[in-house]
């Protein structure tokens, strides 16, 4: 099914928005299991791997709509030195996801793609559980201090 021009840009920025959250992600997730934080560890990579589903979806739908994905296409990525700068970094990068969904389903019902929309739905719902997640930790820091925090994030 031929795809409209102007959803297809849209899911391959996405896409874009997407692999760089798995690279930051990745990075992350690995600097935490090499300090220690085993908990933080799994649960940044489990993110990676959901941001991993997401650009298949979004590939598959690219596809569908017979469009290219365009998978080559990176923005900054945004590495914290430490647990805390991560978390931020992560919690930006998130944010961003949240606008960007919400517009592209605002193009999807303008241009009556309601497939589209119903996927990035799904997807945003996602991204708001990233975002609450992030949004605990940090609190957690700010309550209860990074030193415990971290001394939580160990299993042992």
């Amino acid at each position: 099914m031929k795809g409209h021009e102007r959803i297809i840009d849209t899911l391959n920025e996405l896409l874009s928005d997407e692999l760089t959250a798995i690279n930051q992600y990745i990075v992350h997730s690995e600097m935490c299991d090499n300090w220690g934080y085993a908990r933080l560890h799994d649960r940044i990579e489990k993110r990676a791997i959901d941001e991993m589903k997401h650009a298949e979806k979004l590939i598959g739908r690219i596809l569908y709509l017979e469009g290219r994905p365009v998978v080559s296409r990176l923005r900054e990525i945004h590495i914290g030195a430490d647990v805390e700068a991560q978390l931020r970094s992560d919690y930006a990068a998130e944010q961003g996801a949240v606008t960007a969904y919400n517009a592209a389903i605002r193009l999807a019902v303008e241009l009556a793609d309601n497939g589209t929309r119903e996927l990035l739905e799904g997807i945003l719902g996602d991204e708001e559980a990233h975002i609450d997640w992030i949004e605990a930790q940090l609190d957690q820091i700010g309550q209860m201090g990074i030193g415990v925090f971290l001394a939580q994030q160990v299993k042992g």
